[in-house]
């Protein structure tokens, strides 16, 4: 089995994603799956460009996109993306769309075909914080998991799809009270276990 994990690189004026710096640790083989692990920019259209690319190339069994989420306490796997880019604040090439949809005469919405509820379950029973999320907003992050799950359902069929936020890492937020922050070393290793989690669901 091969997993696609794909990163987005610092924006907003961080200086570092932890999504990004936990994927590049995440080890090559997960539960005897290998990981591909792709970097791609937090730039409206351009990063699902990349990860479509990969998925062309690499032909993955599933496609695991992570992103930061600031202010979340745990890992949150996505439950629905949405079809609607509205951005808060500028991409990282200086785009912030308004009310567009991220595809035309797409569906209003893709659920994650990844097996959300039981990597909520193997998180706790880990004892990492984690709860399932019903919203991936309206950033880049929701275009790239509509988008990717939009290519999956004309192009990719049996194809698994979805999208995990993560909390900031301890030294973003120290000039931020109140907060919240996840070790980098708990992030790889919730990510480790979701990534297990999709690999049991695709062999169940």
């Amino acid at each position: 089995m091969k997993i696609l994990v794909t990163a987005f690189d610092p924006f907003g004026g961080e200086k570092t994603n932890p999504a990004l710096e936990a994927v590049k640790a995440l080890p090559s083989t997960i539960a005897g799956a290998d990981i591909v692990k792709l970097e791609v920019p937090t730039v409206f259209g351009t990063s699902l460009a990349v990860v479509e690319a990969a998925m062309a190339r690499e032909l993955p069994d599933a496609v695991v996109s992570v992103g930061q989420a600031g202010g979340r306490f745990g890992i949150t796997p996505e439950r629905i993306a949405i079809n609607l880019s509205d951005a808060p604040l500028e991409d990282n090439a200086g785009k912030a769309p308004v009310d567009e949809a991220v595809a035309a005469g797409g569906p209003a919405a893709y659920f994650s075909t990844l097996p959300v509820k039981a990597m909520v379950k193997a998180l706790v029973d880990a004892g990492i914080p984690a709860s399932l999320s019903n919203s991936a907003g309206t950033f880049v992050c929701n275009q790239l998991m509509y988008g990717v799950l939009h290519r999956v359902s004309r192009s990719h069929p049996g194809m698994l799809a979805g999208f995990i936020h993560v909390p900031c890492i301890p030294e973003q937020v120290v000039n931020k009270p109140n907060t919240p922050s996840m070790a980098l070393a708990d992030i790889v290793r919730g990510l480790t276990i979701c990534l297990e989690a999709v690999r049991a669901a695709k062999h169940s």
